[in-house]
């Protein structure tokens, strides 16, 4: 029988499918990237929304998969087969430049206060991770502006690890961890054309590391 979880769960089933949230599968898609959101799969008074047929045809067409594939996943009750093998979960999401307003944060750069939208993951997160929206074209070419990086403050900091950093002048950056001493901390640009960064740590008010990113 066709039922509302199970189409929901088919879609995130085919996000998860192609390493998506399905925030990024709705953008994959040509829609907007919150259409798949659980925010989105209950009108205001409790009652199930169900997905467009022409957002199914959008992302059918999006991922190359076939109607039948779809309707396996449907059938099959749409559970990823993830690591986790647990529906997908939901972490705060919010963008660069917000990242940059004070409000948002803990010092120890675990998501606080209000104003958060919340994006799809394919498997479950650690309790305090989030999400940041990439915005503008400093990070290319590893990260284009829209991609969503996964960032997980409770994760260990180690050499070569991709991090984003806030400094305590409000900039957020996401860059390469090359080496880190009592007092300093050097990041390496994602972008050639910007120059690697040495910052005393007396300036800098975060670094969590970033654990996935939906492209």
């Amino acid at each position: 029988m066709l039922s509302h979880e199970k189409v929901w769960a088919a879609i995130d089933a085919l996000a998860a499918r192609h390493s998506l949230s399905a925030s990024g599968l709705a953008r994959k898609a040509g829609l907007d990237s919150t259409a798949f959101n659980k925010s989105k799969r209950l009108s205001a008074d409790g009652r199930p929304r169900w997905p467009s047929t022409e957002s199914l045809s959008k992302i059918i067409e999006a991922t190359g998969v076939t109607l039948a594939d779809f309707l396996a996943l449907l059938q099959g009750g749409g559970t990823p087969s993830g690591p986790y093998g647990s529906p997908p979960a939901s972490v705060p999401l919010i963008g660069f430049a917000q990242a940059g307003v004070g409000g948002f944060f803990d010092d120890a750069g675990f998501p606080a206060g209000q104003g958060w939208d919340h994006v799809d993951l394919p498997t479950p997160a650690r309790e305090g991770a989030y999400a940041l929206q990439v915005q503008g074209e400093s990070m290319l070419p590893l990260y284009r502006d829209g991609d969503t990086l996964i960032v997980d403050p409770a994760a260990r900091l180690r050499r070569g690890d991709r991090v984003v950093a806030k400094t305590t002048g409000g900039e957020v950056m996401a860059k390469i961890l090359l080496r880190q001493t009592g007092d300093s901390v050097e990041l390496l640009s994602l972008n050639p054309e910007h120059p690697n960064r040495v910052l005393n740590k007396s300036e800098l008010e975060w670094m969590a590391r970033i654990v996935w990113a939906s492209q």
